[in-house]
Order: C-alpha cells, then sequence, then structure tokens
C-alpha cells in the first residue's frame, strides 16, 4: 500500500522562478507546494491528475499561475469504460527550491 503524504508536511518553502521575462522569488505551501514539487520532478512529462492523484489539479495550478510559475496545460483524449479527456500540466518555467536557507516563516 502506498503511503499517504500529509499534507500538513507541506510548509512554507522559497522558489525561485525563472521566465522569459524575468526572475521571481515566491513562497509556496500546502497542496500547492506538493502540487509544484510534483510538476519539478515530472520534468517535460508533465502531471496528470491519473498519474499523480489530487482532488484539486486545476486549482494548485491557477494558484501557482498566479504566483507566475508558468505551466502548459494539454487536453489528452482517453478511453476505457468513462471515456473523455483529462489535462496534463507540464511546468515551462524554470524552478527551483532555495535549499540550505530552511524553511519561510
Amino acid at each position: 500500500m502506498k503511503a499517504r503524504h500529509d499534507i500538513r508536511n507541506w510548509n512554507p518553502s522559497i522558489y525561485e522562478v525563472h521566465t522569459d521575462t524575468g526572475r521571481d522569488t515566491i513562497i509556496v505551501s500546502g497542496r500547492d507546494r506538493w502540487a509544484l514539487e510534483q510538476l519539478i520532478g515530472a520534468e517535460t512529462t508533465g502531471c496528470t491528475p491519473i498519474d499523480n492523484p489530487a482532488p484539486r489539479w486545476s486549482a494548485y495550478v491557477h494558484n501557482l499561475s498566479g504566483m507566475g510559475v508558468e505551466i502548459e496545460t494539454i487536453h489528452e483524449k482517453h478511453n476505457g469504460p468513462f471515456p473523455g479527456a483529462h489535462a496534463r500540466y507540464v511546468l515551462r518555467s524554470e524552478v527551483t527550491r532555495r535549499i540550505g536557507e530552511g524553511e519561510a516563516a
């Protein structure tokens, strides 16, 4: 059985976001931080709610985009007993976590 990640352990952390327009520092916590870490780890493959289950991926992407993180949404069709479409989210900004500076207050 896969261990559940306790979202309460996703304390605020500082990230550097590099885009075509410059560099920003953001503080991310909770489920938004979890989603950002998933996107960073997925690299160019991206994340889907199917492969990275979470209740509100679209909300996390919306929140991160509001912080200046560039995330592409790709709509993919799927078959099976409930055919339809799902989103794949791909991180397009270069994002790095500030290691060694401690967690944000």
